[in-house]
């Protein structure tokens, strides 16, 4: 079953900063996500419904944050930034 990939609006504006090579290893994040939305870590307490993506681009570890709904079959992705502040920036939605 294929899942469809929509932004979220936080997800596009940092998207649009980030480097061409950084983009062009998201961009591989994103199809993996999309062909296997299990594949990240689920978390736990205020983020419960967060899934992580961990992925290196550049020698720095960076973090994909998505929702998935099974009802329709859409993989929401919430945001994409080092390690540094991501979860704090989550929690203040």
């Amino acid at each position: 079953m294929a899942y469809e990939v929509l932004q979220k609006r936080r997800f596009s504006r940092q998207y649009k900063k980030l480097h061409d090579n950084v983009v062009c290893d998201v961009d591989k994040a994103v199809s993996e996500v999309a062909d296997k939305p299990s594949i990240g870590d689920r978390k736990k307490g205020d983020l419960a419904s967060l899934f992580v993506y961990k992925f290196y681009s550049q020698n720095q570890l960076y973090l994909l944050g998505y929702t998935i709904d099974d009802g329709v079959c859409l993989i929401y992705l919430e945001a994409v930034s080092s390690h540094e502040n991501f979860y704090r920036d989550l929690k203040r939605k």
